[in-house]
């Protein structure tokens, strides 16, 4: 039997794959939730198996009218919640506790997903401004890949 903050995550878990169904982060979220899945005597086939219902899932958050929109996503969360559970059931405390931190890592990236900040493994996601000092002796930098600021030029124009 699972303790009361890990059905709570078991459920945020849930929702985090019903919110980032559909999102720009999602086939990275996606992987993510398949390698927790992929344990046990046949990894590659718990991870597959895994990877086709995110996948239906997705499918039938993207195909929902505005209507049954909310019913369709609190059904697909509550199945994923109940997924986690089990996962979560199935493990040794070491296990649990190292799923739970993966657990709560892909709640903080789904969050950022619905925010419309996100990065990819390694990366940094900022919302907002950063201001980046460094004191004492001490050095600080960012590294920044393609980043446009300002406006883009209209197309057709001879601006850029």
């Amino acid at each position: 039997m699972l303790d009361q903050a890990l059905l709570v995550l078991a459920s945020s878990a849930g929702v985090a794959v019903a919110q980032a169904a559909g999102t720009d982060a999602w086939q990275g979220f996606r992987e993510r939730v398949a390698r927790l899945f992929g344990r046990g005597p046949a990894p590659d086939a718990a991870q597959e198996a895994a990877l086709e219902r995110l996948d239906r899932t997705a499918a039938e958050l993207e195909g929902t009218n505005p209507g049954t929109a909310e019913r369709v996503r609190d059904d697909a969360a509550a199945a994923w919640r109940t997924r986690f559970q089990d996962l979560l059931e199935d493990l040794d405390e070491a296990g649990r506790a190292q799923t739970a931190a993966q657990l709560r890592e892909l709640v903080a990236q789904a969050q950022q997903a619905r925010s419309g900040v996100s990065a990819a493994d390694e990366g940094i996601a900022i919302a907002g401004g950063a201001h980046i000092q460094a004191q004492d002796h001490a050095a600080a930098s960012v590294k920044m890949g393609d980043v446009t600021i300002g406006n883009p030029p209209r197309p057709g124009s001879d601006e850029g």
